[in-house]
């Protein structure tokens, strides 16, 4: 059995870095795995730990892999029986969603247990850093800031009002003339047709698409770039358009990255 960063032997203080979870290993490492490696190297006096939110991924990577990664309660209660004093929960969640608001009722009840714990906020907490993370993904996507291509991203989508996060970076992106650039979703609004329409609107021969999330899972490679008729790739194709697929998740860029160790660092309220 492989454990993935859930061993005892904590110390005093620990950073327990907590995400949705990825079943795709290799895209673990690139984004999940990147920012908790930013984070270790910024809290160099913690241990580092990790707990993922999704039963299902837990249980993929545990029969698949032989990977053992705490959930949010078992990483909590090893936190308890080690002794944890002070304890910084850096989540990599996107926004204030429903992942995120079960993981602050599960902390809450630790809270009795552990002397101190500080919690990061996700990574859309405040305008500057929305705005910083469009930033970084059109740094990412420069090249293809041309006339004849969009470029599309496609976030998870939530029924939570925190969906609202997307029309804003729609609305940043072009306040900012960045035109040729849309966001939509899986789940929720704005939907692909949606994102199909507003293409259509203009003068494109290529379509880029991207995920606007933190890892490039199962989303990503079958809502996004699969082959069922369905996905994002395959309808765009079908309206006649050429379509280049990113499989890059936003944990692989380094601006979004450091988002994640700002908050954590407020969180401890230290300078590191």
């Amino acid at each position: 059995m492989e454990y993935g960063k859930n061993q005892d032997g904590i110390g005093k203080k620990e950073l327990l870095a907590v995400s949705f979870g990825t079943s795709y290993r290799e895209n673990l490492a690139l984004t999940i795995e990147a920012v908790e490696e930013e984070l270790a190297r910024a809290f160099s006096d913690y241990d580092l730990r990790r707990a993922f939110t999704s039963p299902t991924i837990l249980r993929i990577l545990k029969e698949r892999d032989g990977l053992w990664i705490d959930s949010v309660e078992e990483a909590l209660e090893r936190a308890v029986q080690n002794g944890v004093e002070k304890l910084v929960i850096q989540p990599t969640h996107l926004m204030h969603g429903l992942e995120y608001q079960g993981l602050m009722r599960m902390i809450e009840t630790y809270r009795p247990r552990i002397p101190e714990i500080f919690v990061g906020e996700p990574l859309f907490a405040s305008m500057e850093d929305i705005w910083e993370t469009l930033e970084a993904v059109l740094e990412d996507t420069k090249e293809y800031n041309i006339p004849d291509t969009a470029v599309c991203l496609m976030g998870h989508g939530t029924t939570d009002r925190a969906n609202a996060v997307y029309e804003v970076c729609q609305r940043l992106l072009k306040e900012n003339g960045y035109d040729r650039y849309f966001i939509g979703t899986v789940e929720a609004d704005p939907t692909l047709d949606q994102v199909v329409q507003k293409v259509e609107k203009g003068n494109y021969r290529r379509v880029v698409l991207q995920p606007f999330m933190l890892v490039a899972g199962d989303h990503a490679n079958q809502d996004m770039a699969g082959m069922g008729k369905n996905s994002w790739k395959s309808t765009f194709e079908a309206e006649g358009y050429e379509v280049v697929c990113r499989i890059r998740g936003l944990g692989e860029l380094p601006g979004v990255r450091r988002i994640y160790v700002r908050h954590a660092k407020e969180a401890a309220r230290a300078i590191l």
